[in-house]
C-alpha cells in the first residue's frame, strides 16, 4: 500500500483557524513531526499531503492547511490556497481550539465532516459536557492522547467507507471474469525507460484483481498477438496510436483507450464525450485550455503539447491559442476559452476531477479529454466509445 499513488487515495484535509492544533494533529495522525508546530500565527503557509495507512481501510492521503483566521500579511493568499484544497477533498478535519469562542466554518456542504475539539486538557470538565451535549458527533483530544486519536481513526474509516462507489474499476465491469484484453503500449521517446506509464500500470493491475487475462504487446507487434489468441474481449490502446491500431484490430473486437477508461472511471463520462460537439464549433483565434495532470519535459511526441494542438488545427484549418495548467492549479476566470481539454487524470484524485467538471458545467465551458480528442482526430469516437454504452 505504500506505493498507492496519490491520485488513488481518498484525500483527508485537517481545517481550521490560526493555531488550532491543526498540525499537532496532522504529525499525530500521520505519526511523523513532518509539520512545523508552533504558537506564531501563520507557521503553516502551504498545504502539505502526506500519504498514509488507515488501518484496516487502507491507502488515504491527509492534508494539512493554513488556518482560516490567517491575519497575516499573506494571509488571504494562504486562505485562497487552502480553500482551493476543498477541491480535492473527500474528507473534512475541522479542528477547533475548546478554549475559543470561533464558530466552526461550514465549508462545503457536500462533504463529510468530523468536528475535532483540540486542547481539551487545558479546559475545564464543565467546559467540556457542555461541548459533548452540543456536539455528540464531535471527537475531543486531550494533548492528541492515542486513545481518543484511535476514536478519531474510526470516525474517519466510518465517513470514508460511506463514500466507497459501488465499483472503482476500470475494466472489471466492461469485461467478464476469465475474459481475454489485449493492451497496446506503444514505447516512443517519451515513455519512461525500464517501466509503463502510470495508466497502463492501473489498467494491468484492474485486469488482474477481475480475473481477467491481460496480454501486453506494442503496435508493431498487435497482429501477430491477435493471431496468438482465439478470442479476445476487448483491445485497449494509448490514444497515440489509436489509427494504426483501429486499421489491425478486426471490427467484431471493442476497441477504447486508457485514457477513456480513466475518464469513465474518475468523472463524467458523458459530460466529456458531449465536449466534442464544442470541438466542431471552434473558431480561429479561440482558446483552449489544457489541463495537464502532470508536469514532465516536453518532446517532439508530447500528447497535451504537440499532438492535440497539431491535429485540432490540421483537422479544422484553423489556428488555435492554447494555455496550460498542470498538477492541481486551475484558473479563476474561464469565460476566455471555448474548449477545455483534460488529461487522463492518472495524477489527480477523482474528486477533484469531478469538481472541475461541475464547476465548468457552472460556467457553460464544454470539456472533453485527451482519449475521447484523439479518437475524434483519428475518425474512430464512435467505435472507440461503443464498449461504454454510448
Amino acid at each position: 500500500m505504500e506505493k498507492t499513488p496519490l491520485s488513488l487515495r481518498k484525500h483527508i484535509a485537517i481545517f481550521g483557524n490560526v493555531n488550532s492544533g491543526k498540525s499537532t494533529l496532522f504529525n499525530a495522525l500521520i505519526g511523523q513531526d513532518v509539520a512545523i508546530v508552533s504558537n506564531v500565527k501563520g507557521t503553516t503557509t502551504d498545504p502539505v499531503t502526506k500519504s498514509m495507512e488507515l488501518i484496516p481501510y487502507g491507502p488515504v492521503a491527509v492534508i494539512d492547511t493554513a488556518g482560516l483566521s490567517d491575519d497575516t500579511e499573506l494571509g488571504a493568499k494562504r486562505i485562497e490556497k487552502t480553500k482551493d484544497i476543498l477541491k480535492r477533498t473527500d474528507l473534512i478535519i475541522y479542528t477547533k481550539d475548546i478554549n475559543s469562542d470561533e464558530e466552526i466554518i461550514i465549508l462545503d456542504n457536500n462533504i463529510p465532516f468530523i468536528p475535532v475539539y483540540t486542547k481539551c486538557d487545558t479546559a475545564s470538565e464543565s467546559v467540556i459536557i457542555d461541548k459533548k451535549k452540543t456536539e455528540p458527533n464531535a471527537v475531543f483530544l486531550y494533548n492528541a492522547d492515542a486513545e481518543n486519536l484511535e476514536k478519531l481513526k474510526l470516525k474517519m474509516i466510518e465517513e470514508l467507507e460511506k463514500l466507497n462507489e459501488e465499483s472503482e474499476t476500470l475494466i472489471g465491469d466492461l469485461v467478464e471474469k476469465n475474459g481475454s484484453v489485449v493492451l497496446v503500449i506503444p514505447i516512443d521517446s517519451a515513455a519512461p525507460k525500464g517501466r509503463i506509464i502510470l495508466p497502463q500500470v492501473q489498467v494491468l493491475r484492474d485486469c488482474l484483481d477481475h480475473d481477467i487475462k491481460a496480454y501486453v504487446t506494442k503496435e508493431t507487434t498487435l497482429k501477430e498477438a491477435l493471431d496468438d489468441l482465439k478470442k479476445v474481449d476487448l483491445v485497449v490502446t494509448d490514444s497515440q496510436a489509436f489509427k494504426l491500431v483501429s486499421e489491425i484490430v478486426p471490427r467484431e473486437i471493442p476497441l477504447t483507450s486508457f485514457s477513456m477508461l480513466l475518464a469513465r472511471q474518475k468523472g463524467n463520462f458523458n459530460q466529456l464525450l458531449d465536449g466534442i460537439s464544442a470541438v466542431r464549433n471552434l473558431k480561429d483565434n479561440d482558446t483552449v485550455l489544457v489541463l495537464e495532470g502532470c508536469t514532465h519535459n516536453t518532446t517532439h511526441e508530447d500528447i497535451g503539447r504537440i499532438k492535440i494542438p497539431a491535429g485540432l488545427q490540421k483537422k479544422l484549418g484553423i489556428k488555435l491559442n492554447f494555455e496550460y495548467y498542470t498538477a492541481y492549479d486551475f484558473p479563476k476566470d474561464l469565460s476566455r476559452y471555448s474548449l477545455a481539454i483534460q488529461c487522463g487524470g492518472c495524477m489527480i484524485n477523482k474528486k477533484e476531477i469531478n469538481s472541475r467538471l461541475k464547476i465548468m458545467k457552472e460556467n457553460s465551458l464544454s470539456v472533453t479529454n485527451y482519449g475521447i480528442i484523439l479518437a475524434y482526430l483519428n475518425g474512430i469516437l464512435d467505435r472507440a466509445s461503443e464498449i461504454f454504452g454510448k
